[in-house]
């Protein structure tokens, strides 16, 4: 599962004006005509994407749902990635 919040660079609990502010500075970023990286139009489409689904009140409390859940459905193998996470920073 993509994580949309982190795509738009911000947090879980970003306001409707927060996310939609993040989206149009990250679509500038990343968009095609803008930005000559190859990967420009993969970073666009991921914005767009994240933008749909949490600039939607009731897309955006689907996918919160969605995450809550994943994240209690392993608790286990979510611990380990999380810790694996911390200790790959701390290297």
């Amino acid at each position: 599962m993509q994580d949309h919040y982190l795509a738009l660079g911000v947090s879980s609990s970003a306001s409707q004006a927060d996310i939609k502010t993040a989206y149009r500075q990250q679509a500038a970023r990343h968009h095609p005509d803008r930005n000559p990286a190859p990967d420009a139009a993969t970073r666009f489409r991921a914005v767009q994407e994240a933008y749909d689904i949490l600039g939607d009140r009731g897309k955006r409390e689907t996918y919160d749902n969605n995450r809550k859940r994943n994240l209690l459905d392993d608790p286990l193998q979510t611990a380990r990635v999380i810790w694996a996470d911390y200790f790959q920073r701390l290297i």
